[in-house]
């Protein structure tokens, strides 16, 4: 397999992963999307942020973002405070229902992966880990190339 086809492999499988895990956040707990399930673990891990960081985070548009934080307080999983360092702005933080449920959902994912996982060795593991890593710490996508003058007449 030349670099070209492993790149078409590795984009078709990553699109099936990808598929498999919002399939398997609807089965764990169909109210939470694997959207959701992200922005509340966002949450968890930040301990509170504001919408407008979570859309910077996630490079998603804030109006997107916006719809996902209000369908969440709906929910009574996130509730909006009041900044302690700057009271005109709302912090994101995850209500007691917010974490039971997150922490639920995460001990199914875990599980879910140990088993889908435990024939792997563990030197598999480690490098499988360290790939997903470097991976998903490359952000900066390349700039496209200046557009080239015309040619003339």
């Amino acid at each position: 397999m030349d670099a070209a086809e492993a790149v078409e492999t590795i984009q078709r499988e990553m699109t099936v992963f990808a598929r498999r895990a919002r399939a398997s956040a609807g089965r764990m707990h169909p109210e939470l999307s694997l959207v959701s399930y992200t922005l509340l673990g966002h949450l968890e891990t930040s301990g509170g942020c504001r919408a407008t960081d979570l859309a910077a985070h996630y490079a998603l548009d804030k109006s997107t973002v916006s719809r996902q934080v209000t369908a969440l307080e709906r929910s009574g999983l996130v509730e909006r405070r009041p900044d302690p360092e700057d009271h005109r702005v709302q912090v994101v933080m995850l209500t007691s229902e917010g974490r039971r449920i997150l922490a639920r959902v995460t001990e199914s994912r875990r599980a879910a992966f140990g088993e889908r996982l435990a024939d792997w060795p563990e030197e598999d593991l480690r490098r499988f880990a360290g790939y997903l890593e470097r991976y998903n710490a490359w952000s900066c996508p390349r700039k496209a190339p200046p557009p080239q003058p015309s040619p003339g007449p």
